[in-house]
């Protein structure tokens, strides 16, 4: 049960999708995968959606697939019989829930108020769904919950698009957004699966959020680390940051190391708007990391690490803005 929610959680988007015809399915989950996602949610909206599901899972068994718009028992055990490993509602139903319960597989139930999430608390989910997500007060709303249930994350639904996804991936209690935006009805409908991939790409993109953080430069000592820093403040018109620690900063973006550290010549330094996801990211792509020096705050959550990779003698790390 957990691998599932943990698929999801990495990733940060979950393709919500209204399969219209069999045949249009593993094409479908092909582009997907092309574009770095795999995971999908299939609803449950027609009599071709199980037909749908069973296709790609035999396709596709490394598809993680979600059975969407679920609201009987009958539906959820129809849906593990086809190839879904998480249930997905647009409500909450106790009954459901004990169904997948008994099916070992998590069922992602749509709370909007405290009594719902209560509601989830007590069947033992800690991951909800958020919907609609807009009507329902959007990403303010989240932050609101999020007070009182900090040990719940939400997959927010409905109405999220390129231009606010961004904006829900940058809360702390948003574990992914679902939607149809990656792959719109009439993308799909006209087989149009090169643009899916791209846009499935661009998702990816605003989930991981990478952006330039600052370069570090290694020193032997303070003093040289303190020229370095006085220089660019005199040349730039920086402030100088005379912090007392291990370094100081030369003006935005630049560290000055006031001792050998990581890299040969220093270090580079990327901020995402998650580290869980930027590490699965990279474990999913082969790319090495420093174990030794994942940390993590009070609470479990990823905040830094390095990889093991230098480029032009840096060493690269990454951090939770």
């Amino acid at each position: 049960m957990k691998e599932a929610i943990l698929r999801i959680a990495e990733l940060g988007v979950l393709p919500v999708i209204n399969i219209p015809k069999p045949e249009l399915a593993v094409p479908l989950a092909e582009a997907l995968i092309r574009g770095g996602i795999d995971a999908m949610e299939v609803t449950l909206r027609s009599d071709i959606a199980l037909a749908s599901l069973e296709r790609i899972h035999a396709a596709h068994p490394e598809m993680l697939l979600c059975a969407g718009t679920v609201r009987a028992p009958a539906q959820a055990r129809e849906a593990v019989a086809a190839g879904a490993r998480c249930i997905v509602a647009p409500g909450m139903r106790a009954d459901v829930a004990e169904v997948c319960a008994g099916l070992e597989v998590p069922y992602m139930a749509a709370c909007v108020t405290g009594t719902e999430i209560e509601t989830a608390l007590d069947f033992g989910m800690n991951l909800v769904k958020f919907f609609p997500a807009e009507p329902m007060g959007g990403a303010a709303a989240l932050k609101l919950l999020a007070g009182p249930y900090p040990q719940v994350r939400f997959v927010p639904t409905g109405g999220i698009t390129m231009d606010n996804l961004g904006e829900y991936l940058s809360l702390k209690s948003v574990a992914a957004c679902g939607g149809s935006f990656m792959a719109p009805a009439d993308m799909v409908l006209r087989e149009d699966w090169e643009g899916i991939a791209a846009r499935c790409r661009r998702c990816m993109d605003v989930s991981l959020g990478f952006e330039l953080l600052h370069v570090g430069i290694n020193h032997d000592d303070a003093r040289s680390a303190m020229e370095t820093a006085d220089r660019l403040k005199a040349l730039f018109r920086q402030k100088t940051e005379r912090d007392g620690g291990k370094s100081v900063f030369g003006g935005p973006g630049v560290e000055c190391m006031k001792m050998p550290y990581f890299g040969e010549k220093g270090h580079i330094a990327y901020a995402t708007r998650s580290a869980e996801r930027a590490l699965a990211y990279f474990r999913r792509n082969g790319i090495p990391v420093m174990e030794e020096t994942l940390k993590r705050n009070a609470s479990g959550r990823l905040e830094f690490f390095y990889l093991q990779e230098q480029i032009g003698g840096f060493a690269v790390h990454v951090a939770e803005r």
